[in-house]
């Protein structure tokens, strides 16, 4: 059975490999190895994801089977370039095990991040996917996101087309 909770400092190392997991399984074979390590290790290595768990500008929520880690969902300011209303809260990362895929903890993840971007009187949700993960722009189109831009993503030395999406809350 999955339970959800907020992240704890103590979830740190399990959260961050489930993260580096997940983003391989996905995406590692689009990246030379050294672009893949370095994106890792910047993006959830002890001075990323772990560290801000507790950070009162991000919110973490992750799901839980048996006690160990299949997907979380991370919120805070927005960090793409550009003009954003301070109300507005971007959707970090929302992953999900490969093996929890279809059994609700993708769409548990988003309505947790959507909920409480909304108990914190934010107006609009921004998030960005990378072009050809058809899975999740479909995900996020059924919840009324829509593409507002493009935006330059590094992994390592690589540069990853991605879109920028929107819901206005």
């Amino acid at each position: 059975m999955i339970t959800y909770r907020d992240a704890r400092p103590a979830d740190g190392p399990a959260l961050a490999a489930m993260a580096r997991a997940s983003f391989t399984e996905t995406f590692g074979t689009l990246y030379r190895p050294q672009d893949l390590a370095a994106f890792l290790d910047q993006a959830f290595g002890p001075q990323g994801l772990p560290s801000q768990i507790g950070d009162p500008a991000f919110r973490i929520h992750v799901a839980l089977d048996e006690g160990a880690v299949v997907g979380f969902a991370k919120t805070g300011p927005v960090a793409f370039p550009g003009d954003w209303p301070a109300t507005a809260v971007e959707l970090y990362q929302l992953y999900v095990r490969a093996d929890q895929h279809g059994a609700g903890v993708g769409p548990a993840l988003m309505d947790w991040a959507l909920a409480t971007a909304r108990a914190d009187a934010r107006t609009e949700m921004i998030l960005s996917v990378y072009v050809d993960n058809h899975r999740a722009h479909r995900f996020y189109q059924r919840y009324g996101f829509t593409e507002i831009g493009r935006y330059v993503f590094m992994v390592g030395e690589k540069a990853d087309d991605d879109r920028i999406l929107r819901l206005p809350l």
